[in-house]
Formats: structure tokens, C-alpha cells, sequence
């Protein structure tokens, strides 16, 4: 194995990995001595911050290397998506965030016990281990391929495993001792590590195209493989395939749901506005985050505009540009991977190369914290309390469930990394472009939970028996729709593509009329509904 970096990459990586120990050790300092201080922060967050922590979980590396996928194979049309995520975080601002703060709850799920029972929420807590299993362990692949590319010169499967390993241990000694706060603070540095790489990618590629900007406006305008524009905004085909996920009625209502989950009933993501000191703060946190998703977007989907001026159109290099591969020893790579391998500046190259793993180390942190947080609160504490309901121990001191957070968060990482590992070589029977393949994998936990959730917030029905059959139904009904299914069990001519945001509608709607079906428990809605009368 021969690494691809040169010293001034090595140099650019080494003062990465002293600042990141730097700050790691500082904050193991600041020890929470409560599980509340160490999942929550003591609710005690700045908005800023959190909105800056809450876009840095969202774009993950799939996001850095999906993103100029997006931009070289398609338009502009993925931005449209956040039409849905605007009118997702006004629904989870209105309807679940004062909630969460009303009822005190350490995780979102524990919502559902006030509505349905206790297992209700140990159900949900499960499926979301699950989901969130697939889709971080699908993000830690993509930044194991990408690491493994630049500093082992090959995506051999033990090349790739150990790159996913060595991520995967970084991310753990970071938020092993400090908890969510230092996940947060960690997601403001990484952002900002990812960010800086995305614009000196940007530079660089304009420096090596000799066109001016005007002539790469209008290439992208007219371009020679396809008949919209590069530049399209707004792409209002009606596609319910694979290919039109991105499409306007799929930002409008697909990624509104998908948003909704993710926003909402994903702790993931939920943990940080629950770390604020408030819900109107909260609510604020979230609303930032969106607005700050645009730019940043914006820049790697024009890395691929870049990308495709670079390789696809000679008649504005004047000179020939690079040589394009779509292979890296045998294997399948995106276009701006080959531009980092191939034509990258040394320097550069290693900065690049940051801005993967601290995207990488940015999704690990946040999944292990909300993993643990989940499996302690929503899991470990209540058996434990049942336990000793009637002996004569005494309940353990709070300083006991973070150690249990700390136990947690190292099995959420051995599960991680086991995941990345199977998607090594789930996605190589797949051609699904990377963003699309990050994005749909949640679709398996969200739709069961949607359907839960829109039961208990807007109607007076369900039980805890409905409540398990919407869960199931919501990650069976995902799963029949898949192609590989489909495939395996319909003839050729029944078989046909549903984009993963439609798959997520009819799942969402199939759970939600399974747990409307059953009559409440009288007591259980009593209190709620005196519960609601509160907020």
C-alpha cells in the first residue's frame, strides 16, 4: 500500500489531530456527574451553537461526497428539499418541541409512555437503535471508502474495514467522557473543518478552469447530455421513480415527513434542541439550522458543477483537463473522489481529506450520544427500576448512569462499525447515488414511527397492541418496496421503481391506520389529555 499524501497533507492532517486532541482533552475535564448534564447538557446550550451542531449532524459525509455527485450527475433541484424541511420544523416547533420540555423528557421517545404505556416507548426506542444503526453505519461507509482511498492508495476490504475502525475509535475517545456538550462543541469545529474544505475544493477548481464565470454559467445552462438545465431549481415532473426523490412534489411532501422524523422523533438530532434551555429556544436552534443547510448545500452541489465543467466539457479547458476514472482498483468511485486522487494540489489533498472525517467524526459523536442516551434512559433505567421496585437496595446514584452512558456508547460504536462494514458490500450490489442511499436507509425506522406519533398528537385513538403492529407494518411496507424485493419475488413485469420518499408516504399512512384502529386505554388518555391541557 502506497499512501497518496504528501508531506504537506500529512503536515495539514497532524495539526488537525492536535487540535481535535486538544480540545478532547479539555473538555474530559468538564466530567457531568448526571445523566441529565451528560445526555442534555443541563439544558444549558447557547442557540447558536446548537444550530451549528444540528447542521453538522445533518451533513454528514455522505453530504461531502454526495453532495458533488448530486451536482456532476443532476441540477439544483436536491436544494428544493428544504421547502419540506421549512414546514417540517414548524410542525415539530408547534407540536412536539413544547412537549418534549413540558413533560421533561431526556429522550423523544419517552412521550410515547405518557400516551401509550411503557412499551410503547421501550418499542420505539428499539426501532430508532435500529434505524439509526443502518443510516449511521451507511454514513461511517462512505467515510471509510474515502479515508481508506487517500491514506491506503486501495478500497480493499481490510483497507476499508480498518479505515472504518480507526473512525470509528476516534469518535469514541471523543465523547466518551464529556457527553452531549462536547458532541456539540466538536460538531462546531467540525463544521467549520468541512466548510473550509468545500471552499478551497471551490478554489481550486475554478483556479484550474480557464473559462471565466460567465462561460461556466452558461455551459451549466446549456448543457450537452441533457435537456434541462444544470442550473434547475424547481423540477416539477411527476416521478415517483428512484430518479425523481428530488423532484418539487417530493420535496413538498416526501422529505416534509422525512423532516419531520428526522427533526422531530430522531434523537439524533432532537438530543441538541433538548439541550437549550427552553423549547422557544429550541424551536430558534432548528430554524437556524435550516436556514444555514442552504449555503452549505449549495457549496458542494457546486463542487459538482465544477466537477462536470472539469471533465465533460474540453471546449472551455482550452487545454485537456483531467483524466476522469470512475474505478479505483476495480472498484466504483464518485467523480469528485477521482478529482481528489488524481488532480487535487498536495496540501489541498490533506485538507480534503479533514473535511471528510470531521464530517465522518461529526455523525459518530452525535449517533453514539443519542445511541447511549436511548439505551440508558429509555432501556437500562426503567429495567433497573423495576428491578428493585419492593427489595431493599438502594436506587443507584446518578453518577452510576453514566458510567451505564458510557458502557452504552461503546456497544453503539461496536454495533456502528458492524453496520459500516455490511454496507461495504450491500451498496456494491447497488447504483443508487450515495445521497440517495444515506437518505433512504431511514426510511425503514421513520415510517412506523410517523404513523405513531401523528396517532397520539392529532387523534384520541390507539393502544399499545396497535401501537406494536404500526411499528411493524412500518418497516415491513418499506422493505416489500425495495427493488432487490421486488426482484426476488414479482415476476418482470410486475416489478417496478418507487423513490424512497414515496416508499416513506405509503409506509407512514399504512402504520397510521393500523394504530388508529384500536380504542385508547381510558385511563392512559385521561391523563394526557390533562397532561395537554397544561401546555
Amino acid at each position: 500500500m502506497t499512501s497518496q499524501f504528501d508531506w504537506p497533507d500529512w503536515l495539514a492532517f497532524c495539526v488537525y489531530i492536535a487540535l481535535m486532541s486538544f480540545t478532547g482533552w479539555y473538555f474530559s475535564q468538564r466530567t457531568s456527574n448526571n445523566a441529565r448534564d451528560y445526555f442534555l447538557a443541563g439544558n444549558s446550550m447557547p442557540i447558536w451553537m446548537v444550530a451549528v451542531s444540528v447542521l453538522a449532524t445533518s451533513q454528514s459525509a455522505a453530504t461531502f461526497l454526495g453532495g458533488p455527485d448530486q451536482g456532476f450527475r443532476g441540477d439544483f433541484s436536491y436544494l428544493m428539499t428544504n421547502i419540506g424541511a421549512f414546514i417540517a420544523a414548524y410542525v415539530v416547533a408547534v407540536a412536539l418541541i413544547p412537549r418534549f420540555y413540558q413533560y421533561k423528557v431526556g429522550t423523544v421517545y419517552e412521550l410515547l409512555e405518557q400516551r401509550f404505556g411503557a412499551s410503547s416507548k421501550s418499542q420505539a426506542s428499539v426501532l430508532y437503535l435500529f434505524g439509526r444503526v443502518f443510516a449511521s453505519g451507511a454514513r461511517l461507509y462512505m467515510a471509510g471508502i474515502a479515508v481508506s482511498m487517500i491514506l491506503f492508495a486501495d478500497i480493499a476490504a481490510g483497507s476499508v474495514i480498518l479505515s472504518i475502525l480507526l473512525l470509528t475509535m476516534a469518535g469514541l475517545a471523543y465523547s466518551f467522557v464529556g457527553g452531549i456538550r462536547s458532541v456539540i462543541y466538536s460538531d462546531v469545529i467540525q463544521c467549520i473543518v468541512y466548510v473550509s474544505a468545500a471552499l478551497a475544493v471551490i478554489v481550486s477548481l475554478l483556479y484550474a478552469i480557464p473559462a471565466d464565470f460567465s462561460q461556466i454559467m452558461d455551459a451549466l445552462a446549456h448543457p450537452h447530455d441533457r435537456e434541462l438545465s444544470k442550473l434547475t431549481l424547481f423540477d416539477f415532473r411527476l416521478d415517483f421513480t428512484s430518479a425523481g426523490v428530488f423532484t418539487f412534489w417530493s420535496a413538498l411532501i416526501g422529505f416534509t415527513l422525512l423532516n419531520i422524523a428526522a427533526f422531530g422523533l430522531d434523537q439524533d438530532i432532537t438530543q441538541r434542541m433538548l439541550s437549550c434551555k427552553d423549547a422557544k429556544s429550541g424551536s430558534k436552534a432548528l430554524l437556524w439550522s435550516i436556514v444555514m443547510v442552504i449555503p452549505v448545500m449549495l457549496l458542494f452541489i457546486f463542487i459538482g458543477m465544477l466537477l462536470y465543467i472539469f471533465y465533460l466539457r474540453p471546449d472551455l479547458m482550452l487545454s485537456e483537463g483531467g483524466t476522469m476514472s470512475d474505478s479505483f482498483s476495480g472498484e466504483k468511485i464518485t467523480v469528485f473522489m477521482s478529482y481528489v486522487l488524481h488532480e487535487m494540489p498536495s496540501g489541498v489533498r490533506g485538507l480534503v481529506t479533514i473535511g471528510v472525517v470531521a464530517a465522518a467524526l461529526s455523525t459518530i459523536n452525535s449517533g453514539l450520544n443519542a445511541m447511549s442516551s436511548v439505551l440508558v434512559q429509555d432501556l437500562y433505567r426503567p429495567w433497573l427500576e423495576k428491578q428493585k421496585q419492593g427489595g431493599s437496595k438502594a436506587q443507584p446514584a446518578e453518577k452510576h448512569y453514566v458510567f451505564a452512558g458510557q458502557a452504552g456508547m461503546t456497544l453503539s460504536a461496536l454495533a456502528l462499525s458492524g453496520m459500516a462494514i455490511i454496507c461495504f458490500y450491500w451498496q456494491k450490489s447497488s447504483d443508487m447515488p450515495l445521497l440517495a442511499f444515506a437518505l433512504s436507509v431511514m426510511v425503514f425506522s421513520y415510517s412506523g414511527l410517523l404513523g405513531v406519533y401523528f396517532t397520539a398528537l392529532f387523534t384520541n385513538r390507539g393502544s399499545k397492541t396497535s401501537v406494536t403492529w404500526a411499528f411493524i407494518a412500518g418497516f415491513m411496507v418499506p422493505l416489500a418496496l425495495q427493488p432487490y424485493t421486488l426482484q426476488a419475488y414479482l415476476p418482470e413485469g410486475w416489478r417496478f421503481d418507487l423513490g424512497f420518499t414515496w416508499q416513506l408516504c405509503i409506509g407512514t399512512l399504512i402504520a397510521f391506520f393500523i394504530c388508529v384502529a384500536a380504542k385508547p386505554c381510558r385511563d392512559l388518555q385521561q391523563q394526557w389529555k390533562l397532561a395537554e391541557q397544561r401546555i
